[in-house]
């Protein structure tokens, strides 16, 4: 199975796979798609490796590069892509200089896993788990149990979060085997179903000040002699949503978040190590006809289909009984050269999903799965107005979308 660049302890990269700095692939096969790296360098392994040297039973260092620490920090920004920091440097110069080994810090890229998206992300970084294990292998998916499309961000329509997701999150196995544990975020997400399985044990403290935020996570840092805190941000996602990850809204939230990065950083107490990340990068899509494909305005993309999941950029297709061959060809002819276009096994086999999906999960797969590889995606007008609207969106495995920081500071 393909996997993208790993990193070496010296932060050389490894080839990137066929496809990958592309701009214009070939028409697609399925085995060309750069498969996140599971196992190796992906947001599911990072806080298992940190649990591991912080001597959690039941984890293994998975990310060999990274050195254990009594007290780790997992700061999270939605939304802000490793291809973003690179590329504005005088935006994010406290960033930019932990990319190399200065200040005391390294910086790396590391994949999110498939699809590029919060709900899926969050998921793999909280529970430590691909998402063909975890369940959440989309924006939206559909429920085999009752046939309709689950928003896996929002949980609409309701479904009891345990059941969905059912494993332990790596918090929770930490906190019982003594490690202090805790997540500082907004009060607005203390209760949700996503934070409930995926972001849940110890405690959470709820702050609406991004400042304050950092100040006491350094501060839960410090209560234990073996400590694993969490912490996030979410406006550098939702400017780059709204005004694109080139517009000035969006720079002023890069600016502001490499400020909150420095301030935790420089509060770090002693036998510290503190692990910048995201959940995927951004991509600008253009309004014009070429780059927005309408599916409820094209007949040809919607014969055969029961319902579209998933978002613009990486779809779940679910057709009709019967009709599944036919939509596969389909839409394999008219986004072939733009999309890598996937059957269900055939996704599931490449390792889009992780090495291995649970038998819950095979059925939220769509029977046809699409991901974007060109500037473009497939949005959905009527159905999806307020998603088609965006300006930057993400979800496939290009570089741009699947690669995020794994930065690292110590104390």
């Amino acid at each position: 199975m393909a996997q993208p660049a790993a990193w070496r302890d010296d932060s050389t990269p490894t080839p990137e796979p066929v496809g990958w700095g592309n701009a214009h692939p070939a028409p697609l096969a399925v085995d060309t798609a750069p498969v996140p790296a599971y196992g190796t360098g992906s947001l599911a392994d990072l806080l298992p490796t940190l649990a591991a040297g912080q001597g959690v039973p039941g984890f293994t260092q998975s990310i060999p590069e990274l050195t254990p620490a009594d007290r780790n920090c997992v700061f999270l920004i939605d939304g802000l892509g490793w291809e973003q920091i690179k590329n504005h440097p005088d935006e994010a110069p406290y960033l930019t200089s932990l990319l190399g080994t200065s200040r005391g810090g390294t910086g790396r890229p590391i994949t999110v896993g498939f699809p590029a998206t919060t709900a899926t992300s969050l998921a793999s970084v909280g529970t430590g788990l691909p998402p063909g294990v975890h369940g959440l292998p989309g924006y939206t998916v559909r429920d085999p149990d009752s046939g309709a499309l689950m928003n896996q961000l929002r949980w609409k329509p309701w479904t009891p979060p345990k059941v969905w997701q059912p494993y332990p999150t790596v918090f929770q196995l930490a906190d019982a085997a003594g490690v202090h544990t805790a997540q500082v975020s907004s009060p607005t997400f203390e209760q949700t179903p996503l934070t409930q399985v995926a972001l849940s044990g110890g405690t959470f403290h709820g702050r609406l000040g991004a400042e304050e935020r950092m100040d006491l996570a350094a501060e839960q840092l410090a209560a234990g002699d073996r400590s694993l805190v969490y912490t996030y941000y979410s406006e550098v996602d939702g400017k780059g949503h709204r005004f694109g990850v080139d517009s000035d809204a969006w720079r002023g939230q890069l600016m502001y978040v490499d400020r909150l990065v420095q301030r935790l950083a420089e509060q770090l107490p002693s036998r510290s190590a503190l692990y910048v990340t995201a959940d995927h990068g951004m991509i600008d899509i253009p309004f014009d006809e070429q780059s927005r494909i309408d599916f409820d305005e094209d007949w040809e993309l919607r014969a055969g289909v029961a319902l579209l999941g998933g978002e613009g950029r990486a779809r779940h297709v679910y057709a009709v009984p019967g009709a599944e061959a036919d939509v596969l060809a389909v839409w394999r002819e008219v986004l072939g050269e733009q999309f890598w276009v996937a059957g269900r096994e055939e996704a599931i086999e490449a390792g889009w999903f992780g090495p291995v999906i649970d038998d819950r999960v095979h059925g939220r797969i769509g029977d046809v799965v699409a991901a974007a590889c060109d500037d473009v995606v497939v949005t959905a007008s009527v159905r999806e107005p307020n998603e088609s609207a965006m300006v930057g969106m993400h979800g496939s495995m290009t570089p741009v979308e699947q690669l995020v920081p794994l930065i690292e500071v110590r104390s």
